[in-house]
């Protein structure tokens, strides 16, 4: 694994722990979504169909590793994906980004020492046909020094040999989310029923070359 100077290996890890939560529909993450999207459409009684079809916001939180809370432990929480929130974006012209149709905005916020706030720490977007998150990751705001960081998901092991390619058309509008390889349905368990979602355990390790999905 490439450690980048913005986040350690640990983020980098609760980072792909979190797309895989992101990209599973039958995760806890995947049913708030349906939930939020649903409660949403009520309120305005407008017709229900699928969330990933609307813009939303995933936020995902960075824990210190040595962060403990009192009803559950850090690596439980990471496996369920109670770090990341969801909810339905309402008003697109508020983002800091233009998000292409088929995309999804996502804030990244880290917590730096014990019992500390979270402060922003990346914005960027998600492409779930993909299983990507496309990441500018912050390095010194006063500067405006920004990283750019991809996030694959860490259990897709065929991605077209021109993901890349396809990534940067779709970003930059060139081509629609439905031209884009849909490989996400390998890794969500309401498409795939033989795929098992890995715990925190089995991702840091193989993060470590420890062990393999």
């Amino acid at each position: 694994m490439q450690v980048l100077g913005a986040f350690n290996k640990f983020e980098q890890c609760v980072l792909n722990m979190a797309l895989i939560n992101i990209c599973d529909s039958e995760s806890y993450v995947g049913q708030e979504m349906r939930q939020q999207y649903n409660s949403w459409k009520e309120s305005t009684n407008e017709a229900v169909y699928n969330p990933w079809l609307e813009l939303h916001q995933f936020t995902i939180y960075l824990p210190h590793p040595d962060q403990e809370y009192e009803d559950i432990s850090l690596e439980a929480g990471l496996t369920k994906g109670y770090n990341v929130e969801v909810q339905p974006v309402k008003d697109p012209s508020e983002l800091v980004y233009k998000i292409p149709e088929g995309g999804h905005f996502v804030v990244v916020l880290k917590q730096r020492r014990v019992n500390g706030d979270f402060e922003i720490a990346a914005t960027g977007i998600l492409v779930r046909s993909l299983g990507i998150i496309s990441l500018d990751v912050i390095i010194d705001p006063d500067q405006g020094e920004y990283q750019s960081l991809v996030i694959k998901h860490p259990i897709i092991r065929d991605y077209p040999q021109d993901w890349e390619t396809k990534l940067r058309m779709f970003l930059q509008g060139e081509i629609r989310g439905e031209e884009l390889p849909r490989v996400v349905g390998y890794v969500d368990r309401s498409l795939n029923q033989d795929y098992r979602t890995p715990s925190w355990n089995e991702v840091y390790l193989a993060a470590s070359g420890f062990a393999n999905f």
